[in-house]
């Protein structure tokens, strides 16, 4: 078991390896100003693509709304059979750089976390937690309909996830914010309820509930919310929903004053 433990890690240390000498070669060419890259099309081919053109479609969400046929052409049919070889299959591949997103995401480079997440749906267009993953850098950059739409595609292959209904929830009263669409708080309501029953212990979702709550004029629920997401994880905590809340109702347990 330890052997093939090492085995594994060895593996997903050369398909790093894999990614940086075949993919990130692309992204630094195409950056340079006034240069064209050319990749190989599946009858053997040349095709050559603007290279800020092709840059800019990396970085989109889906690759900026292509096909995975031409997604595929983007990045090279040779160099991604090359990635996927790496791996025992295309939907661990996959998982692989849906883990490498997330890390990217937490470490605030969300360009570099978006081609990652475009790589794990490439690979395994049915891995919800590429949408999931797009659709929080979509709603990172303010695009809140595209989140949404990103979310539904990864909640409806992944229809049990606590976490894609928290997201998905919490993006609709994103958008109702903006909006203030009663369909879009009821949709964000429904869903975070069920993400909150689904697993309990989820903070974050306690506290876009509590939000949801507040846009209700539930305030009383709305602070009981917020205090059950505390007692889970004090970091889950939303300073500026505390504040409006105080300006409506004062904390009933006087923690917040």
């Amino acid at each position: 078991m330890l052997i093939s433990a090492s085995l594994k890690t060895i593996s997903q240390s050369v398909a790093a390896a894999v990614l940086l000498g075949l993919l990130l070669a692309s992204p630094a060419q195409a950056q340079r100003k006034g240069r064209t890259t050319s990749s190989t099309n599946a009858d053997g081919s040349l095709a050559t693509t603007a290279g800020t053109a092709a840059q800019s479609a990396r970085l989109q969400p889906l690759f900026g709304g292509l096909t995975p046929a031409q997604a595929t052409q983007l990045i090279g049919e040779t160099q991604l059979k090359a990635i996927a070889a790496s791996f025992a299959s295309a939907a661990e591949a996959s998982a692989f750089f849906t883990t490498k997103g997330y890390e990217y995401l937490g470490e605030n480079q969300p360009d570099t976390a978006a081609y990652r997440f475009n790589l794990a749906w490439l690979l395994d267009p049915k891995n919800a937690e590429a949408y999931r993953g797009l659709g929080i850098v979509s709603s990172n950059r303010a695009a809140s309909d595209a989140a949404i739409e990103l979310l539904a595609k990864g909640y409806a292959l992944a229809p049990g996830s606590a976490l894609l209904m928290g997201d998905l929830g919490a993006s609709y009263l994103i958008r109702y914010g903006k909006t203030k669409k009663k369909k879009d708080l009821s949709a964000g309501m429904e869903l975070l309820q069920r993400a909150t029953t689904t697993e309990p212990a989820n903070a974050v979702a306690w506290q876009q509930l509590a939000r949801g709550l507040y846009y209700q004029e539930k305030y009383a629920e709305a602070w009981d919310a917020v205090h059950k997401g505390q007692s889970m994880n004090v970091s889950s905590l939303d300073f500026d929903l505390i504040s409006d809340l105080k300006d409506k109702l004062a904390d009933p347990k006087g923690i917040f004053k």
